[in-house]
């Protein structure tokens, strides 16, 4: 997998560092809407752009499915899912929190993972088989199962989605430690990854907002499902990934509710 992060990552890393540029001066007045609960910016497109042709310049024949630009309809055993600005909203309202998030898969099974934070210059990197790091440094999830437990939770933008993840919401921060909303599911699923967090649950997820964050988990030691506990797969509409200790209990409260 090294040569397909090599092909891609000064490309992550100049849309990063052109994100990096633009959010200090954005104003929020410039995002557009593309629903009822979702926001785009120009530079969103710009990221895309700078990421699509590395990926089109090295690998031609492979598929992509990327936020913005949709699918590119070829047919290949290689699926390239980007997401070139995951947090939006925090971008356009100056919260740091946001990322680049690009995934390869072979045959539907995800075999590279690699998620840049520009702001915290922070790369987070996973290989099917091989392991997950931070700036080069081996990641694995936390050892925490009680008590100081930290949640996090997302949400797609259809009503259905945003319910559950209310109700969940209300029965963590009632009974449980505390719950949190960071804003880019990619991140959060890399802080699961990185021992930062203990689970997050996505009701609604694309496959643009997951697909790096599930193998750096899955690499880090930890476990991801679909909300019924089978393992998570492309197709999949709900997702909790957690660091294996509290997947149980998380899923307890899931079917509860």
């Amino acid at each position: 997998m090294e040569k397909y992060q090599t092909a891609v990552l000064p490309a992550i890393r100049e849309a990063g560092e052109l994100l990096k540029e633009k959010f200090f001066v954005f104003n929020r007045a410039d995002a557009k809407l593309k629903s009822g609960h979702e926001i785009v910016t120009a530079h969103d497109t710009e990221s895309e752009k700078i990421i699509l042709k590395a990926i089109k310049d090295n690998f031609p024949d492979h598929e992509i499915l990327s936020e913005e630009a949709g699918d590119n309809q070829r047919k290949s055993d290689w699926l390239w899912i980007v997401d070139p600005l995951d947090g939006t909203t925090n971008f356009t309202m100056h919260n740091p929190f946001w990322s680049i998030s690009v995934a390869l898969l072979y045959q539907e099974k995800i075999v590279l993972g690699l998620i840049y934070f520009p702001i915290m210059n922070e790369l987070f990197v996973a290989r099917q088989g091989e392991g997950a790091w931070l700036n080069d440094q081996p990641i694995k999830v936390s050892a925490v199962d009680s008590g100081k437990v930290i949640n996090a939770f997302c949400h797609g933008y259809d009503n259905e989605s945003i319910n559950k993840a209310l109700k969940y919401f209300n029965f963590q921060k009632l009974n449980g430690f505390d719950c949190r909303q960071l804003g880019s599911a990619a991140l959060e699923l890399a802080y699961v990854a990185s021992g930062r967090l203990e689970s997050i649950v996505i009701p609604g997820g694309r496959p643009w907002d997951v697909a790096a964050g599930i193998l750096l988990v899955r690499e880090a030691g930890g476990r991801v499902t679909d909300f019924s506990g089978q393992d998570w797969i492309l197709s999949s509409e709900n997702m909790l990934a957690s660091n294996g200790l509290v997947h149980d209990q998380t899923m307890t409260v899931l079917k509860s509710l």
